[in-house]
């Protein structure tokens, strides 16, 4: 075996075991599956505001999916398109990626939060 070709086995053995590893310092997202089905039709209420109906696909036991909601949503909802089951919370995400709100499971069928504004909200089936 070549030198070189020692050296590529390796350095490609030192790597395969960081495939998939966060470098120090950086966050991680582990998206897992929710502890009940998020796919169906869910409403969304916030203390002293509208509330709406939002729709939530998802594969049975997918840790995401997508919201598409049916306007008179509280604060900035209505440009909910995707949500994810992220460390134990259920994280509703804009258009853009960026979160609106984060939600715990409450009960079956009932998830309670906190809008990023600070709002708390709730969502039922």
């Amino acid at each position: 075996m070549t030198r070189a070709r020692t050296l590529i086995l390796l350095l490609g053995a030192a790597l395969g075991g960081c495939i998939g590893e966060t470098p120090p310092g950086m966050p991680t997202t582990r998206i897992g599956a929710p502890p009940e089905p998020m796919a169906g039709r869910w409403h969304l209420a916030a203390a002293g505001a509208s509330q709406c109906v939002m729709n939530f696909g998802a594969a049975p036991d997918a840790g995401e999916g997508t919201i598409a909601p049916e306007g008179g949503c509280p604060g900035n909802f209505f440009t909910s398109r995707k949500w994810t089951f992220e460390q134990g919370s259920l994280v509703i995400r804009d258009h853009n990626g960026q979160p609106l709100g984060q939600l715990a499971l409450a009960s079956p069928g009932r998830f309670d939060g906190k809008a990023t504004g600070g709002q708390q909200v709730t969502l039922t089936r």
